[in-house]
């Protein structure tokens, strides 16, 4: 069988699909009586979407990393003969530009691609260690190292695992006894910044770090570096709690053991109920852009298939938005959505960007 050269699902989807067939042989007793949610391309007309072929011209497969808007995206592939692994800007037009190229030999992997206007970085790992790098999107200035300083940089799938800040890139890595170093860098490299925050914490929109990545029942604090504030997230009395900068997710299971999906405010207010019953989260990140939160329905054939039903909460209407009926390899990078239909042979990639929905 190919390789499936797709994003691979969620944990989350993973967890859920386990638990599928108990799922959905016991129906929750709302779910005949909710109103069908209205299709993307009807409740937003106006903004940007494209389908985009999986492979490349020269036949290799693309996995796009990070997006510019719905069309543009960087990514890696493979190069033709096999022994090397490139990472390329693809544009609109399909054309590809190559920005680097490391030996297969190597064991190479491109992480963390990140978009700041021109400017695309990325963490690189070979053989020889882990390696902070950037370039111009547009081919100037050429692909360069930043540093090689990274520390033991953490990585959730976020895509805030690597931000641009305050002209300068941010991430966090395992500290000494405990710790968490919260590392920068000048877009244009020097010295490494680290800043060692007691705990284990994770990066978010920047200044804001959250904890709770090694708890069960998630995020308990929010802190802002700049001003060194924190905020205690409301708790709740059962489920996990995730947050962002602005929003926090709450999954529990009902008293049917059916899951539940919330959203608050870290205070704790405005709290409210996006999803119910087989619903599952599929992404890292709460509440992108601070509009939209991301989750799937587990179907009859998600768990043959390894899709779901794609649907968005748009937090300023309370509305849904169907995405997909039947949907694979779900991602969010720079206020693009991007998922896969199809089977593990044949697939399509489409992207929806989110920062033109009115």
């Amino acid at each position: 069988m190919p390789r499936d050269h797709r994003f691979r699902p969620s944990a989350g989807l993973a967890a859920a699909l386990a638990a599928g067939a108990l799922l959905l042989a016991v129906p929750p007793a709302a779910q005949g009586r909710e109103t069908p949610p209205a299709p993307a391309a009807l409740a937003w007309p106006t903004a940007q979407r494209a389908s985009l072929p999986a492979a490349l011209a020269d036949g290799t497969a693309y996995e796009p990393g990070t997006f510019v808007d719905a069309r543009t995206s960087a990514g890696t592939a493979p190069s033709v003969d096999g022994k090397s692994l490139r990472l390329l800007v693809r544009a609109g037009d399909g054309t590809v530009r190559q920005v680097r190229a490391l030996s297969t030999a190597r064991h190479p992997s491109f992480q963390s691609l990140t978009v700041a206007g021109d400017l695309l970085a990325w963490f690189e790992r070979t053989d020889g260690g882990l390696e902070l790098w950037s370039a111009g999107l547009t081919g100037a200035p050429a692909a360069h190292r930043i540093t090689g300083d990274t520390g033991e940089a953490r990585f959730y799938r976020s895509e805030t695992d690597l931000v641009v800040a305050d002209g300068r890139l941010r991430w966090v890595a395992s500290g000494a006894a405990g710790t968490t170093e919260v590392r920068t860098v000048a877009l244009a490299g020097g010295p490494v910044e680290v800043r060692a925050v007691p705990g284990m914490w994770r990066l978010l929109t920047w200044p804001w770090l959250t904890d709770g990545v090694a708890d069960a029942a998630g995020a308990r604090t929010l802190r802002d570096l700049g001003t060194g504030r924190e905020v205690a997230v409301a708790r709740p009395h059962a489920g996990a709690v995730g947050c962002g900068a602005t929003w926090c997710r709450i999954v529990s299971l009902d008293a049917d053991g059916y899951t539940r999906i919330e959203l608050m405010r870290p205070d704790g207010t405005d709290r409210h109920q996006i999803a119910a019953g087989t619903a599952a989260t599929e992404i890292v990140d709460v509440a992108p852009l601070d509009r939209f939160e991301v989750f799937v329905k587990i179907g009859a054939n998600s768990e043959l298939t390894g899709n779901a039903q794609l649907l968005i909460h748009q937090t300023d209407t309370r509305s849904t938005v169907e995405i997909s009926p039947d949907a694979g390899g779900v991602v969010v990078r720079n206020g693009v959505l991007c998922w896969t239909t199809g089977s593990l042979e044949t697939f399509v990639r489409h992207t929806l960007d989110l920062r033109t929905v009115p």
